[in-house]
């Protein structure tokens, strides 16, 4: 049994309305089960030939409101549709007499032993559902309240559930993201898009968070995604950002102004501060990522891309310098024998990843790439000091990108492993990796651009979320698989099919949205066990596409040309200069790979033979 709560202006035109044949004639044999009186003294008159007479019971409803007319109450009237399942038998009159009242009571609006509350019916138009219509005004003269009046109607319909022996819905615990209104829906069934626009906006603030590290990064991930950001400064603190709003260029409404969503109506952990709990980190973990457990080709990869944005940013030594710093980066400059003071080089290194004899593992900017050397950065300042702050495209090779889907692939079972340990001892302490996995599967399904693994995680967005949008404690294992999330993101899109370590990575999530399940049963939600279950199979149906057909072969001879690769190779791979017009992406990861014939590779730079 679920009820929805709407407030009006009007309860005559409301009763008319629910008197009245409805808009497809699905109304049959209208009549009061319920109410502030007794149903058959307030009963509209009905005249056979004539229409009925609600003059009377309208007054009765506005009586109390007289009093209370002025600012602040512009919606007096509450109107609540309550409906049964269709599997449920039918209740009779009495039975959904004490379901209204149930309601009633326990939203305060009209207490059981208050005869001083407001004035209310409740009407039965149909075998599976009844109306409730109320004046928020009590007939002392006061206001009513309703304040959370939606999450008390839900467990008054949960009461009546157990009651009559119907089918148990899930409480309002806030896990359930907002669903699209039904004005949303037509339009986009008018207007003929795949989706509404709160459904997409949701997905992307959900990629976009998942692979920021900072809040200005999570605004410049919605900015490249087409998606139209307006934030929200503070009144009393100006310059301070308090809230955000989304929405897309193309939706707007009849004056041409874009319809705004804000985060908290998109779901309950898309707001900023939620947001800025997800992206704060602890004092004794400075800096945008850690090393620990980190594959040297991570490392390398993330340290390129570090200084490659604090060289963009810069103009100087010092203010390259500062940026590194800032970003958590370890920097160890080398210095002239001749020339004491002079700066002729760098290293760096992520705080805790270390050698084997765990030292920090150092990393010059040659071996970097060839553009970061000192001097190389030091001639770009030369040329371009007077020039605005450029943004360069990271690329990322591909057995660095395998690399950090074989490390996301491990932190994920690593993830599934502690949620499964701790669903029966300590449920509290598997919470973050659940909520951390929702950003796995969508940087996944953005990098490899699978439809399924899109839908896997539409599915599993409300298993990820804690009851009552409380943030979870923060957790090692949840904090690696956020991390390994950020990695894949910053890998970038797939451009072609998917490699062995991508679907490994998509198996392991498998397990982990199966782990989750097995969570959520243990805790006894079943709405959310439903949601991961519903996206394991997802899941499963996404790794049955990739590892099926005739492309495998393709795949492992990718596979063997990627790791055959020279060190010259994979260095000229980080820097590419800017390609042509690009082909069309496939849509999922069964497609075979674009091959390219022998007149379109690129030619061999000439050089002595070994």
């Amino acid at each position: 049994m679920i009820g929805r709560v709407l407030r009006g202006t009007d309860a005559r035109r409301l009763l008319y309305y629910l008197y009245g044949p409805g808009k497809a004639n699905e109304h049959a044999d209208p009549h009061l089960v319920a109410g502030f009186r007794d149903p058959g003294d307030i009963e509209p008159e009905h005249h056979p030939g004539q229409a009925r007479d609600f003059r009377r019971l309208a007054g009765l409803l506005a009586q109390p409101l007289v009093a209370l007319a002025g600012p602040g109450h512009a919606q007096p009237v509450w109107h609540c549709a309550v409906r049964a399942a269709p599997a449920d038998r039918l209740l009779s009159d009495a039975e959904w007499a004490q379901v209204a009242a149930g309601i009633m009571d326990r939203t305060g609006l009209a207490p059981a032993e208050d005869d001083l509350g407001v004035r209310w019916v409740a009407v039965r138009h149909a075998a599976d559902h009844i109306h409730i219509v109320a004046t928020l005004a009590r007939q002392d003269g006061t206001r009513a309240r309703v304040w959370n009046d939606f999450y008390r109607v839900r467990e008054a319909c949960q009461q009546a559930e157990a009651r009559f022996g119907l089918r148990p819905t899930a409480p309002a615990d806030r896990t359930a993201a907002r669903c699209p209104s039904r004005a949303e829906a037509e339009q986009a069934a008018r207007r003929g898009w795949d989706e509404p626009p709160r459904v997409r906006l949701r997905r992307e603030v959900c990629t976009a968070a998942a692979g920021a590290h900072t809040e200005q990064e999570f605004f410049a991930r919605l900015a490249e995604a087409g998606v139209s950001v307006r934030r929200r400064y503070s009144i009393t603190a100006p310059g301070q950002v308090t809230g955000y709003a989304v929405g897309l260029p193309w939706h707007t409404a009849r004056a041409g102004q874009i319809v705004w969503y804000g985060g908290g109506k998109l779901a309950a952990d898309l707001s900023l501060p939620k947001l800025r709990c997800r992206w704060r980190r602890p004092s004794t973990e400075p800096g945008l990522f850690r090393g620990e457990g980190l594959p040297a080709a991570v490392a390398r990869t993330v340290l390129r891309r570090l200084v490659g944005e604090a060289a963009e940013q810069a103009r100087d030594d010092t203010s390259f310098f500062v940026r590194l710093r800032e970003t958590g980066v370890l920097v160890r400059m080398r210095f002239s024998e001749t020339c004491p003071g002079q700066i002729t080089g760098y290293a760096v290194s992520l705080p805790g990843h270390h050698d084997g004899g765990g030292m920090p593992s150092w990393y010059g900017g040659g071996r970097l790439a060839a553009g970061l050397t000192l001097p190389r950065l030091r001639r770009g300042w030369a040329v371009s000091r007077n020039a605005p702050e450029r943004s360069g495209t990271f690329r990322s090779t591909i057995r660095e990108r395998e690399a950090i889907f074989d490390h996301a692939a491990r932190q994920s079972r690593i993830a599934a492993e502690h949620i499964r340990c701790s669903a029966h001892r300590d449920p509290a302490a598997a919470a973050d990796a659940a909520w951390a996995a929702a950003d796995a599967l969508h940087v996944a399904a953005r990098v490899l651009r699978s439809p399924e693994l899109r839908r896997a995680g539409s599915c599993y967005d409300r298993a990820a979320r804690a009851q009552y949008g409380r943030i979870p404690r923060p957790t090692r294992e949840g904090r690696g698989l956020r991390s390994a999330a950020r990695l894949v993101a910053m890998a970038g899109q797939i451009t072609g099919d998917a490699t062995l370590a991508a679907v490994a990575l998509v198996a392991n999530l498998v397990t982990l949205a199966a782990a989750v399940a097995e969570l959520r049963e243990a805790q006894q939600h079943a709405a959310q066990a439903r949601a991961a279950r519903a996206a394991a199979s997802q899941l499963e149906a996404a790794c049955v596409l990739d590892r099926s057909g005739p492309h495998r072969e393709h795949r492992m001879e990718d596979r063997r040309a990627s790791r055959s690769q020279t060190a010259a190779g994979i260095a000229r791979g980080d820097f590419q200069a800017p390609s042509g017009p690009s082909h069309p992406v496939p849509a999922s990861l069964g497609r075979p790979p674009r091959r390219l014939g022998r007149a379109q590779l690129p030619p061999r730079r000439a050089g002595p033979g070994r």
